[in-house]
């Protein structure tokens, strides 16, 4: 793992919103993306929406900094990951994008655009190792696919949907 001032910083304010002060940690995280810019790094970019996403209940939100997360995903390369830690792989990201994905659009009963992201995460999760990342990556995607066919739109508790990359 590199010494990334920037993702040490993105890291310590996903441990402070994880404890309980997600004011603060969306703050911190909205400062950091100002000093990245919508073209700074794209591991920084992936990572920090990602993570920003999950501090939000709206779905609207959520939605707007899962896509920013996507798109960054998009610009992101296997050696830039690994240079941050040896075992990261851009592909493996995607399953959990699209998962999150398809949880803002079934919290906003946008119930077409979840299928397609849900069955994009289902695929994508084929490929994810037998670990306790993978399993809980397919486990969340089995959970959100049945609330999508349900048309359940009702929020879930966040630890009910895996809102991490490979990169925690």
């Amino acid at each position: 793992m590199t010494d990334d001032a920037t993702m040490k910083a993105i890291i310590a304010a996903v441990a402070e919103g994880r404890s309980g002060n997600p004011v603060d940690a969306r703050r911190t995280l909205l400062d950091l993306w100002n000093r990245i810019g919508s073209n700074g790094d794209a591991l920084h970019r992936c990572t920090l929406a990602h993570y920003l996403a999950d501090l939000y209940d709206d779905p609207a939100q959520s939605l707007a900094w899962d896509i920013r997360s996507l798109d960054a995903a998009d610009a992101l390369t296997d050696s830039r990951v690994r240079h941050h830690h040896a075992t990261l792989y851009v592909a493996g990201f995607y399953p959990s994008l699209h998962l999150n994905l398809a949880d803002d659009y079934r919290r906003l009963s946008s119930f077409e655009a979840a299928e397609d992201h849900i069955a994009a995460a289902k695929k994508l999760a084929k490929d994810l190792p037998d670990d306790s990342y993978g399993t809980g990556i397919r486990d969340a995607i089995a959970e959100i696919g049945q609330a999508i066919a349900g048309r359940d739109s009702r929020p879930r508790k966040q630890e009910e949907v895996s809102g991490s990359t490979q990169t925690d």
